[in-house]
């Protein structure tokens, strides 16, 4: 199959998750012997053509609408402020991508595209473009929602383009059936919706490869002694991940857990706002927050110094941290209130139990969780286990990519006119 992948960020410019899975979705469909061509956003230092593993990358050079959009654009945009600019951005990718797309490498080139795929919002105009003009199936691949990320509202014109990809493909993929739900209940046809979970390489996410030495090492950093529990947060630092929560959780986790350490890791809007935090709660002994880039290396190495890893998010449609804390084997906290695709990654009870299931909004929900787990080390142990062998099992990209295709094999034999 020759498939035309539209996304917005993708290695190695990755600004979150999307980016991890184009790139490790992107060389796994190649790995099963499909032609895969990705258009992505330019930053203006990358090449605007290379073949990376296998896949051939498009970056068109970038081109700065931002003065004449004001004009142009809903006053919703218009309220963006500077972030203006970055729709700006978006709107220019997504015009020069489906030009190279259609006009360069379609009409010029004579490449045969079998199925064009756009995800998020972030990419659905080049999407709808692409399959009128190029007379293709579109698949929308809707990893989150402008509602859910916003916890109820956001921007208008987000939220039309997202129902702009539902209406105009042919189907739509997302990453759990939490987030299924979520696209029927914001109008989004039920029979288009297939689920396809995310995924982690458990080769890379292996704690029989980590030198114990390392971990030593890293743990030392963060002022942690022999005995010391770490508790481990890494992702955006944003309210919609609960980190605050978690934070709000120490006091009573401490109380249990003298020797308790949390390490926060990651960037985001709330990153001024939790410093104030960690020391108006009085746990900024027990406190470690790291605000900046941490390397995917350094951070496998997060995973295998934490005693338990903790993801007590508001809103989650999969969260692939999660899936990469239980490759290495860790026992796992996570948020299961409202959409979350982590009540479906993580078994809460039974012999092939995975983790703790808590109620995000509340941090006594959260100590109970942690403190359980750091309190019996043969649970912990077991619990951790059981997390790699539910990746072997379920959340390999091998997998994911052979469910993917099933999908777009589906669609290019319903596709409409």
């Amino acid at each position: 199959m020759n498939i035309a992948m539209l996304v917005y960020e993708f290695p190695p410019r990755i600004v979150g998750g999307l980016g991890t899975y184009a790139g490790e979705m992107s060389q796994q469909l190649v790995k099963l012997g499909h032609d895969v061509i990705v258009l992505t956003m330019n930053d203006g230092t990358l090449p605007s053509r290379e073949t990376w593993h296998g896949v051939e990358v498009h970056r068109p050079a970038h081109v700065d609408l931002t003065d004449s959009l004001p004009a142009l654009v809903h006053e919703d945009l218009r309220r963006w402020g500077r972030g203006l600019k970055f729709f700006s951005d978006i709107f220019a990718y997504n015009v020069l991508s489906a030009s190279r797309l259609v006009n360069e490498l379609v009409l010029k080139e004579e490449k045969k595209i079998d199925i064009v795929a756009a995800h998020d919002w972030l990419s659905v105009i080049a999407g709808t473009c692409c399959k009128r003009e190029l007379n293709i199936p579109l698949v929308f691949h809707v990893h989150s929602t402008e509602r859910g990320r916003t916890l109820g509202g956001g921007s208008p014109v987000v939220n039309a383009l997202e129902s702009t990809g539902g209406t105009a493909s042919d189907l739509v993929v997302t990453v759990s059936h939490a987030m299924r739900d979520e696209l029927v209940g914001l109008g989004f046809s039920e029979q288009k919706i297939r689920v396809c979970y995310d995924a982690v390489d458990p080769e890379k996410y292996d704690p029989g490869k980590i030198n114990p030495v390392d971990v030593k090492r890293l743990r030392e950093r963060y002022g942690l002694t022999e005995g010391d529990k770490m508790i481990l947060y890494v992702g955006r630092l944003t309210a919609v991940k609960g980190v605050d929560r978690l934070v709000n959780a120490m006091p009573r986790i401490i109380e249990k857990i003298p020797k308790a350490k949390l390490v926060v890791v990651g960037l985001g809007d709330m990153q001024d706002y939790l410093g104030s935090l960690v020391h108006s709660v009085g746990v900024g002994d027990n406190t470690s927050l790291r605000t900046e880039f941490v390397p995917e290396e350094e951070r496998i190495l997060h995973y295998a110094a934490c005693d338990v890893a903790a993801f007590p998010s508001l809103y989650e449609p999969f969260g692939i941290v999660c899936t990469e804390a239980m490759s290495m084997g860790k026992p796992v906290v996570v948020g299961a209130a409202g959409i979350s695709g982590l009540r479906e990654q993580v078994v809460p009870s039974g012999p092939n139990e995975t983790g703790f299931h808590v109620n995000p909004q509340d941090p006594n929900d959260i100590a109970w969780a942690v403190t359980s787990i750091l309190g019996d080390e043969d649970l912990a142990k077991r619990l951790g286990e059981n997390a790699r062998k539910r990746v072997l099992q379920m959340f390999t990209w091998e997998e994911a990519a052979s469910s993917l295709i099933r999908v777009y094999e589906e669609a290019c034999g319903k596709q409409t006119a």
